[in-house]
């Protein structure tokens, strides 16, 4: 276990003002009772401190300035790239790249979950949605887990052994909407046996993460290595022992890191983000106030692969202007054609 300079002086600190304490209270005449008692809830005080300072660098909040990593900034082939691809080349590459759609959802998601299911998931090559406990209204994994991150361990596993093929995987709440079509563009000429973990990246302390409600994409082989990772009690822990619950895409983004596998920000060529945990309405809202002058252009990018907390009309309304609302007139010249997965229903 490793800790920073500056925790070891808090530890010392503590030490110091506590045992400063104690000899106060040792010394005289104070021998009764009340100052055994009252020595015991300091050592306590203390220990409980201690304690706190320690998990939070243990297995739950690795720390390890030796490996330093700035993310990539990970973008989609340009065009001038894509002109240099031959037709094969290319009908080659739109087969090979296919998703398979990791949705966490529970009975209280219903409404956001039916609408998942009947808007953006469709147009993965295989969607699976995985909740805490059964619902008859829409076919789901039943994995009977109520806490989050153990829950998201069974699905990652689930998937994996059941990808079928599929070597590109999305993991997504039931409040996410997703433009899967851009997602295999980002990763058209990326490489799955290569350890990729895309999505928006924050970082906290030393820490970078992918932000769950902005989409979680993982490549075949950060699957394959975050699976090895799991029976390493020690670094990617099922249940975390620090004081307080650390949040899943933390958990997450530990285990991956053990895995030698790190968060890449999804970007499209101008240096947007792609992955958005903020819903269209509310990234619109903020560019009106901060740019009046250009709203759209500030706002969002033109490839955008993912908007968070959508609520169920919202992603209607969606699927209407992503899939279905055309300019009579204005052909679209795109090179590639991503074909639906076979029997699906998807606009």
């Amino acid at each position: 276990m490793r800790e920073t300079p500056g925790n070891h002086s808090v530890v010392r600190l503590a030490f110091r003002l506590t045992g400063r304490q104690l000899e106060r209270v040792s010394s005289g005449k104070m021998l009764s009772e009340g100052s055994s008692f009252f020595k015991g809830m300091v050592l306590g005080g203390v220990f409980c401190l201690v304690l706190s300072l320690f998990g939070t660098f243990s297995p739950t909040i690795p720390f390890h300035p030796e490996e330093h990593h700035d993310h990539h900034h990970l973008k989609p082939i340009g065009k001038d790239e894509m002109q240099k691809l031959s037709e094969a080349q290319v009908s080659e590459l739109t087969k090979r790249v296919r998703v398979y759609c990791i949705i966490m959802v529970t009975p209280k998601d219903l409404m956001y979950w039916v609408t998942a299911n009947n808007t953006w998931s469709k147009h993965c090559d295989k969607s699976v949605f995985y909740t805490s406990e059964s619902a008859k209204v829409v076919e789901a994994v039943d994995l009977q887990e109520k806490d989050e991150w153990v829950r998201m361990r069974k699905a990652i596993k689930h998937a994996y052994e059941h990808a079928g093929g599929l070597h590109w995987f999305f993991i997504a709440r039931p409040t996410t909407f997703a433009i899967i079509e851009n997602l295999k563009y980002l990763v058209l000429v990326k490489d799955p046996s290569q350890p990729f973990y895309i999505g928006h990246v924050e970082k906290s302390g030393e820490l970078e993460y992918v932000e769950y409600d902005s989409g979680i994409v993982l490549s075949y082989e950060a699957m394959k290595r975050l699976i090895e990772r799991f029976n390493d009690e020690n670094n990617c822990p099922e249940h975390g022992n620090s004081l307080w619950k650390v949040k899943e895409e933390k958990q997450l983004a530990i285990c991956l890191k053990f895995s030698g596998v790190f968060a890449e920000n999804g970007e499209d060529i101008h240096g947007k983000g792609l992955f958005n945990k903020k819903s269209v309405n509310t990234l619109i809202s903020e560019s009106i106030s901060q740019n009046t002058d250009d709203v759209v252009e500030t706002c969002c990018s033109d490839m955008a692969i993912t908007y968070g907390g959508m609520s169920p009309s919202q992603m209607q309304v969606m699927m209407y202007g992503v899939y279905r609302l055309r300019a009579y007139g204005h052909n679209f010249h795109d090179s590639l054609l991503f074909l639906p997965p076979k029997d699906s229903d998807n606009d």
